[in-house]
């Protein structure tokens, strides 16, 4: 087995079997005849024959340079025939992609997402996780995750970020003593306890906290869950209110309380590192995401 030989050798052997002359394939691999001179002394260290001699006719083969020669031009039509990545069929991607999603894009999201690469790469294994924070930006450099879909809001310093679409919320509940005939105002509602979705980071305040205290108001939250899915279940059980992202809308036994304002939805994004910024299925998939949620 032949060690160390590099492409560049098997370029030069095989321009030399074309030109028959240094000057030639100096001309033709936009290299100065120098370095074709230097190069071929260290093909012949590696392989141990001349490969090319001098004739009157410039240079010509060796016997065994013209054994070799089928090899090193098979080599070079397999290098050549070596797709570019954007150039794969997506038929023909085999890899593994790596999604991190928040509960409510698993969701709402994923569904659609799972299905369409399934239909557009079938070769493509999938892993689906949790949304995390804490390691994500260093994941994502690794390689280890190669798209997170959460809310704007959430996407750490380090990952680029393409909006995807707006999201609103709804304030909904299960407590049959709220009178829904007619608006609601904030005042009314602040006297009901809340039910709140912090992901991640288990908190009592939540993202509707800032507006009501806008407003000039106070709501009292005494329940913090890690998902929507935990909320919308706390609900059916309670005398609690919610606010949830209308696309989770309706709940079997959830109704909707209609109100005279509503805190500013939130723009769901997907967050990518900028080593993956030439994914094709990556820009192809948030390309029709975003043709599909609007």
């Amino acid at each position: 087995m032949i060690k160390n030989i590099e492409v560049s050798h098997l370029r030069i052997l095989d321009a030399l079997y074309q030109c028959g002359s240094v000057s030639g394939v100096a001309e033709q691999l936009s290299i100065s005849q120098q370095a074709v001179s230097s190069q071929l002394k260290n093909i012949r260290h590696l392989l141990g024959d001349q490969v090319f001699v001098r004739s009157g006719h410039g240079m010509i083969p060796t016997s065994y340079g013209l054994q070799i020669m089928p090899h090193v031009q098979q080599v070079l039509v397999h290098l050549n025939n070596i797709p570019m990545y954007e150039e794969t069929p997506f038929s023909e991607i085999d890899r593994t992609f790596v999604i991190c999603a928040t509960d409510y894009a698993q969701e709402v999201l994923l569904p659609f997402a799972l299905k369409a690469i399934r239909k557009k790469a079938p070769k493509i294994k999938i892993i689906v996780t949790n949304i995390e924070s804490v390691n994500l930006t260093k994941k994502m450099h690794q390689g280890l995750i190669d798209v997170v879909f959460t809310t704007s809001g959430y996407v750490p310093d380090g990952l680029l970020s393409v909006g995807l679409f707006t999201e609103k919320y709804r304030c909904v509940s299960a407590n049959k003593n709220i009178n829904i005939d007619n608006l609601v105002s904030l005042e009314s509602l602040i006297k009901f306890d809340f039910v709140i979705t912090s992901p991640g980071t288990a908190s009592f305040i939540g993202s509707a906290d800032t507006w009501f205290q806008q407003q000039g108001l106070m709501r009292n939250v005494v329940l913090s869950v890690p998902s929507f899915f935990m909320a919308k279940k706390s609900l059916l059980h309670s005398d609690m209110v919610a606010f949830i992202p209308s696309r989770l809308l309706p709940v079997p036994g959830v109704f909707e309380i209609p109100l005279e304002k509503y805190p500013p939805g939130y723009e769901m994004v997907a967050a990518y590192h900028q080593n993956s910024s030439r994914d094709p299925l990556l820009k192809w998939l948030i390309e029709l995401i975003k043709e599909n949620f609007i």
